[in-house]
């Protein structure tokens, strides 16, 4: 459909080389922090992460950790009494079964306390490069205003986006991630500043 690829196209020259805004140096930072941002701010998890990799920083040591105390660490972030037990038991999972090496593969990935295909995608996009969409509310959001899907859920969403792109999945996925973000947002959509106007047909559009 030529109107879905021309929305593929400026996402790509708007967004090349898009990249998480997540701050991470290995896979064992990167799905601790990706585990941290489900329903919580890229920049929440960027204050927290400092000084949870300095009291753990390999996936041996928070494998060990005591849950009060890693709780003290991601408090300030939503949902942190389930991400502290999930956070120790992926970490035992990964010691345990994987060597202590994070597995990057979506089966072993989602074996993990705390990992759905949404972190696993993620993890894999961002440190392999790996041609997968992941679907976040930003994401969900902007394709459904876009009427890229029509579906209900993220998965099913995220299937209609592989189907459409084909290709070039994990540049898109955090294209629509930052625009979702910064322009197409939730309330008060930047939809005079928006690149995708002229295609656009949502109810949430706003050009007064």
């Amino acid at each position: 459909m030529k109107r879905n690829l021309e929305i593929k196209n400026l996402f790509l020259k708007h967004f090349d080389k898009a990249r998480t805004e997540l701050v991470f140096s290995n896979p064992y930072e990167l799905i601790v922090c990706v585990m941290l941002s489900a329903q919580c701010t890229d920049k929440r998890v960027n204050l927290i992460t400092p000084s949870l990799f300095q009291a753990y920083p390999d996936v041996k040591s928070l494998a060990k950790a005591n849950l009060a105390s890693v709780k003290s660490f991601i408090q300030s972030c939503s949902f942190f009494n389930n991400k502290a037990e999930n956070l120790i038991k992926m970490a035992k999972a990964v010691c345990e079964k994987f060597k202590g090496e994070i597995p990057l593969n979506e089966t072993d990935l989602k074996s993990l306390a705390g990992v759905g295909q949404k972190t696993a995608h993620v993890v894999l996009i961002e440190w392999c490069g790996a041609n997968f969409m992941a679907v976040d509310t930003h994401v969900f959001r902007v394709s459904h205003r876009l009427d890229l899907s029509k579906a209900k859920t993220p998965e099913a969403t995220e299937e209609d986006l592989t189907r459409i792109f084909k290709d070039n999945l994990n540049t898109l996925h955090q294209a629509m991630v930052l625009f979702g973000r910064y322009t197409c947002k939730a309330k008060n959509p930047l939809c005079k500043e928006c690149f995708l106007a002229h295609l656009c047909k949502s109810k949430d559009k706003i050009l007064a």
